[in-house]
């Protein structure tokens, strides 16, 4: 799939959903020399070109911009807005968030822009099954391959839009004509629709080729998740035909995707990138993921490296650099980020954000590049060693004896918090250190979408619905969580201040003349305060009655009593321990209906404005101002109909 962005440009000129909102006069009228017509859809390398269009539109054009972060990280319990709030809205909640998006600069989101690339990419979809149902052909390539990532894509993007919208307007043919009327389904009707595509995908589909190509494994593990969906709270009006049903093959789908995708050894594999097609992007873990390469004049370049990274370059000694990235500093981790974790005996904390950056910008005599230029300490709340949550330049580093420039402190006596500073540690599983230069926004590593640590929760999260429905007990899901956990120990013997991520890729030339940040070394001694371990710590739960301590804060903190409300907690909270900041919370949140509750608790911008009814996106005002019925514009009253409850 590497090399797509040119072909996928004179391709999606011929292959569209046909809804006059998502094309302009513009678009139409541009000329390419090497444009093909529709009759190339009719031949087998025709139909093979229009997959690799398709794959681009579908999994790797969201990566070239903010969509991912507004749809599916902003206005959780997760992140709240960083320095930048270009897309604070999103997060808030508040008065301007709606049909329209108001819009803050030239980085806002529109409200349509989700809406509009998801139909595209259904489009895309229907061109290709068509295409590849009617071709007379024996070749597999064709009627098996291509036509079951068609079916796969079709239903990848109906589940990203039913997740996020309830109903929408189902459209499975290819438009020849302008189509102005739609109406939207219900949710039954859509979910009914994307476990028949997915079904069919799976039963085409060959498991060769991961992460990059679609595998039956990759249909097996979006089946599970569509029916755990159906199967959350969100449907509860209509899902108890299906329930039990769809759990069970929830728990049998995962288990066969988990046979085939070995968990990494070590959780630090999976960030652990050092160029394109590296051995990090080709782990057993991995089920599908969006293709980069470091051609990134042909990609269009993976951008989320850009959105979680903490202003550093504004700190004293500090100067931007490939290594530590550019940074846009949209989302900051909320203290239920911080607290969620163990972090004295689980790895992932550690392995997931940047605490430490070395001086790159020297100034005076007394500071050389290379020391320790600025710290986050991710303490605990008993935490009673700091005064001040930033403290410049009095705290020592002990391998130098010199004060460190800059140190923040998560808890400190003043009370004052990283929630209230524009400073924060970086998430650092999208960073890249591989781009051209210390200003390029295009990165080369790929976007990881699917993998088997996720299979095993969703798995989990099956068995603790089942236990409510009489089936199992809650216990059962312990063995699929403590999998997962029980990979994020410390190995016996781990240097656990050793850290690394993929802005260690960077190359000399990338770097250009200005010196390095990325400092190989974690907070983890001075955030924990504790004599160097070496001991391995086994993670295992061995109860529902007794779960870990910052599981039963979270608990006792969200009020839950029941021991289905514990262990549905537990999943989410071992989402988040396990799954941060990969595109999944603001969905998982949606469909069980905790949205509301946990963004009440830890989102202190989103507290005040959210409303259960934001359980759902709104439709977007351009596709309700663009659509007919009966051969007129809708009224006020019918797009009213057609709009979500709230909005």
């Amino acid at each position: 799939m590497k090399n797509y962005k040119s072909l996928y440009i004179n391709l999606m000129l011929v292959a569209s959903l046909g809804l006059t909102y998502s094309c302009s006069e513009d678009f139409l009228e541009e000329k390419y020399n090497t444009v093909y017509s529709k009759e190339y859809y009719k031949t087998e390398a025709g139909i093979q070109a229009l997959s690799v269009g398709t794959y681009y539109q579908v999994f790797a054009l969201d990566m070239n911009r903010e969509v991912p972060l507004t749809a599916t990280e902003s206005g959780t319990d997760e992140f709240h807005v960083g320095g930048d709030p270009s897309n604070g809205l999103w997060n808030s909640y508040a008065s301007g968030f709606g049909s329209f998006v108001t819009v803050s600069n030239s980085n806002t989101v529109a409200a349509n822009t989700n809406w509009d690339n998801l139909y595209m990419g259904i489009g895309n979809a229907n061109q290709l099954i068509e295409s590849a149902t009617n071709i007379v052909s024996t070749n597999d390539a064709i009627k098996k391959i291509a036509l079951g990532e068609g079916y796969f894509m079709r239903a990848y993007n109906y589940l990203k839009l039913v997740r996020q919208y309830g109903g929408v307007p189902l459209k499975l043919t290819v438009s020849n004509t302008v189509e102005l009327e739609f109406t939207r389904a219900t949710a039954e009707q859509v979910y009914s629709q994307i476990i028949d595509d997915l079904t069919q995908a799976y039963n085409l589909l060959a498991n060769s080729g991961a992460p990059n190509k679609i595998t039956k494994d990759a249909a097996a593990h979006y089946l599970a998740k569509a029916y755990l969906s159906r199967a959350s709270e969100i449907n509860d009006s209509w899902n108890s035909a299906t329930k039990a049903a769809d759990l069970q093959k929830v728990v049998t789908l995962s288990d066969e995707v988990i046979a085939n995708h070995p968990l990494a050894p070590n959780y630090v594999n999976l960030w652990d990138f050092k160029a394109a097609n590296g051995a990090n992007e080709k782990l057993s873990e991995l089920i599908l993921s969006a293709d980069f390469n470091s051609n990134q004049l042909t990609t269009g370049g993976n951008q989320q490296h850009l959105y979680f990274i903490s202003t550093y370059d504004q700190l004293p000694q500090m100067i931007r650099n490939t290594s530590g990235g550019r940074p846009f500093s949209r989302l900051a981790p909320t203290y239920f980020t911080y607290d969620a974790f163990d972090k004295v005996n689980d790895s992932r904390f550690w392995k997931s954000f940047q605490t430490k950056g070395m001086v790159n910008n020297k100034s005076g005599n007394y500071y050389v590049n290379g020391d320790l230029g600025y710290m986050y300490v991710i303490n605990s709340p008993s935490d009673t060693r700091f005064t001040k949550t930033r403290n410049d330049g009095t705290i020592i580093y002990s391998k130098t004896g010199k004060t460190i420039p800059s140190v923040f402190v998560a808890y400190a006596a003043d009370n004052f918090g990283l929630m209230k500073d524009v400073r924060f540690p970086s998430l650092s599983k999208h960073m890249d250190g591989s781009r051209l230069d210390f200003n390029n926004t295009k990165g080369s590593r790929d976007m990881i979408l699917a993998r088997s640590a996720d299979t095993y929760l969703l798995a989990a999260e099956a068995k603790v619905r089942l236990a409510k429905l009489g089936t199992g007990t809650y216990s059962d899901a312990l063995s699929y969580i403590n999998v997962v956990r029980n990979r994020a120990t410390y190995k016996s013997g781990e240097d656990r201040a050793a850290y690394t991520d993929g802005s260690a890729a960077w190359t000399a030339a990338g770097q250009g003349t200005r010196a390095v940040s990325f400092m190989p070394e974690n907070s983890y001694y001075e955030s924990n305060n504790i004599p160097v371990a070496t001991t391995a710590t086994n993670l295992t739960i061995a109860s529902i009655n007794t779960l870990p301590a910052a599981d039963e804060a979270i608990i006792t903190k969200l009020g839950y009593t029941t021991d289905y409300d514990r262990m549905l907690c537990l999943v989410l909270n071992e989402r988040t321990r396990e799954l941060c900041g990969e595109f999944h919370r603001w969905e998982d949140l949606s469909r069980t209906k905790t949205l509301v509750a946990r963004a009440k608790a830890y989102n202190p911008e989103a507290a005040p404005n959210i409303k259960d009814y934001h359980v759902l996106r709104p439709i977007p005002q351009t596709f309700l101002d663009a659509i007919y019925t009966q051969g007129r514009p809708l009224n006020a009253s019918e797009k009213a109909a057609m709009q979500n409850p709230g909005y």
